[in-house]
């Protein structure tokens, strides 16, 4: 197993870090091959500029400024995501690297003379999971849409393996977390990330409904 965690969140001592520490331990507990993308140590530029999007479309020339990004995804098996719900949203870092890291000819492929709309070019990956916080409630991030949740899982999740296993983990209500919410939001990110990697793909479709 090769998992691919992207960590997006300026703090370092976050509970959101504790999550990613959560994610990355279970990984080690059954031996999978681990690379972290911590956008903002590493000082990620999230901006996709005039001149990337000139070439956007260029595959011999998309993938060279993200270059090690793009290796990445292309390495990995099991994507992951862990970051924090800003505006019912991916913050602006997140959104930034999957505007400039997922380009065509590694996440999808364009449209061509055969083919009238994408297809999907990550199918070499067969989980993935998203573990997120948010400062509202389950039911105003619903009334709202959770444009989040629909863009990683749906949208990525239609590029990758058609059995793709997929799990989503939020802690609602962030902002008036106690202790007690917290420890029990970690328990359910072990118990989630141990149904990612171990069960079958139809008990993964039946946590994503929860």
């Amino acid at each position: 197993m090769r998992a691919l965690v992207v960590y997006c969140h300026p703090r370092p001592q976050s509970f959101t870090a504790a999550v990613r520490d959560t994610v990355i331990g279970k990984l080690e507990a059954v031996g999978a091959e681990t690379k972290v993308l911590d956008l903002y140590r590493d000082g990620f530029d999230p901006t996709l500029g005039a001149l990337e999007l000139e070439h956007y479309a260029d595959e011999l020339q998309n993938q060279k400024p993200v270059q090690a990004h793009v290796d990445a995804l292309l390495w990995c098996d099991t994507l992951i995501f862990v970051y924090p719900t800003w505006w019912y949203g991916l913050p602006a870092m997140l959104k930034g690297w999957l505007d400039r890291a997922m380009v065509p000819g590694v996440a999808f492929m364009m449209p061509d003379a055969v083919n009238s709309n994408i297809r999907p070019g990550l199918t070499h990956i067969t989980r993935l999971g998203v573990f997120t916080t948010c400062g509202a409630s389950w039911w105003l991030t619903r009334i709202v849409g959770a444009p989040g949740r629909r863009t990683i899982l749906r949208g990525v999740g239609l590029l990758c393996g058609k059995r793709c296993r997929k799990v989503f983990v939020a802690h609602y209500l962030m902002d008036s977390s106690t202790d007690k919410s917290r420890a029990a939001h970690l328990d359910r990110v072990a118990r989630k990330m141990d149904r990612l990697l171990g069960a079958s793909p139809f008990a993964a479709k039946a946590e994503v409904a929860e």
